[in-house]
């Protein structure tokens, strides 16, 4: 992979990309719960340096729905609703969430 700036200088190139999982824990949200949010401390990744994803760990039946995530600043935070959407629902159950950092 290969990124160039603004100014047309080569800012990341397949010689000097690295990425590692930062974190790699099971979140759980309970069945009927409230709209809610759990945080998980990582230090040194923040938006600018990291990514954030949250995997089913088995199957799950067609009422439930994906876990949402938001990379802060040392913190990653999972909702168990779609935060930009005032009229979702919650989901419920355990999902793996895999933080990775990249330089």
């Amino acid at each position: 992979m290969r990124v160039w700036g603004a100014d047309g200088g080569l800012q990341l190139d397949e010689n000097s990309f690295t990425i590692r999982v930062a974190l790699s824990i099971l979140v759980t949200f309970p069945v009927g719960g409230n709209k809610s949010n759990q945080d998980f401390s990582v230090p040194g990744v923040g938006p600018g340096n990291g990514s954030a994803i949250v995997v089913p760990i088995g199957a799950y039946s067609d009422s439930q729905m994906q876990f949402e995530t938001e990379l802060l600043d040392n913190v990653v935070r999972v909702y168990n609703h779609t935060r930009g959407f005032a009229a979702s629902t919650t989901a419920s159950g355990t999902m793996r969430l895999i933080v990775m950092r990249f330089s």
